[in-house]
């Protein structure tokens, strides 16, 4: 996807960051020229007295710019929080089709990575790039996934919690996030699609309201398969068992189930490809190894 000398896009959809982070910022501008890319900052990093680092429909230029610019190979959100579905209405989908590049974000940016698919059927990648900075060894994921095209980060175990069987586009990421887009343009067909939900600080009355919406409004009739990542609160809180429990009060009891610790919030989180197909089962994974 990537090779040496490329330029890549560090933007800021969601809320700015904090003039504390500019360490965080530059030792990741240090570990990219070691990897032998190019980063390009967004002008629009801080948060202003509102949060945010610039006004919605600036931010949303900011992106395009870097849309039009042929020499970049590769956008990567570095922020999130709650204010990125701002953006969308600014967005020009109709150039960002003719313009494809992939598009990376997490948490906040569920609101964009869905919203991108749902307007121009390309792919796009739930993943933070900032989390490179914490270790040599997701440094060295990143590089063998996006540089040398091997699949360390896309390489996820899942179990399987109820059904065999997951085929179908991903949809969704982090639950809440995913939820603003209802009711909008933006918000994906969930016919026989997969559902990836996760959360950071969902409380379990959170996720209660969340699957009751999901449920109420149709997706989890439609949908082929649920993917469940990390809910980082809750599962201080309960087991992955009562997790399940409480999840399977919303959905049919037809629909196929599958779990994976590998997605979602941590600092070495892998990826996932938001708008591909995804086929997994319950007796082994794509190397080859019983789950």
């Amino acid at each position: 996807m990537l090779n040496n000398n490329d330029k890549i896009a560090l933007v800021v959809c969601s809320n700015g960051k904090n003039i504390e982070d500019k360490d965080k910022l530059k030792k990741l501008e240090s570990i990219l020229v070691e990897m032998g890319l190019v980063s390009v900052f967004t002008k629009y990093i801080y948060k202003d007295k509102f949060g945010r680092g610039a006004k919605s429909e600036v931010r949303a230029e900011e992106l395009m710019s870097f849309y039009k610019n042929k020499e970049i190979k590769a956008i990567f959100d570095i922020s999130g929080g709650d204010i990125a579905n701002e953006v969308l209405d600014y967005l020009d989908y109709d150039v960002i089709k003719r313009n494809y590049k992939p598009f990376f974000g997490y948490s906040d940016l569920t609101t964009v990575l869905n919203a991108l698919g749902s307007q121009t059927n390309e792919v796009n990648y739930l993943y933070q790039i900032l989390n490179i900075i914490e270790s040599t060894g997701i440094r060295d994921s990143f590089e063998d996934t996006f540089m040398k095209n091997e699949q360390t980060l896309f390489d996820v175990k899942w179990k399987f919690l109820q059904g065999s069987r997951i085929e179908g586009e991903v949809i969704g990421g982090n639950i809440r996030c995913f939820l603003k887009l209802a009711g909008t343009k933006y918000f994906p067909e969930a016919e026989n699609k997969v559902l990836f939900i996760e959360g950071l600080g969902t409380s379990i009355e959170g996720l209660v309201t969340h699957l009751s919406q999901l449920k109420q409004i149709g997706v989890f009739d439609k949908i082929s398969g649920l993917l469940i990542g990390t809910f980082t609160k809750i599962e201080k809180e309960i087991s992955v068992e009562k997790l399940f429990e409480l999840v399977q009060e919303y959905i049919p009891s037809s629909l196929a189930v599958a779990k994976t610790q590998e997605v979602g919030h941590a600092k070495n989180s892998k990826a996932l490809k938001v708008g591909e197909e995804i086929h997994i089962n319950d007796e082994v994974d794509p190397k080859g190894r019983k789950f």
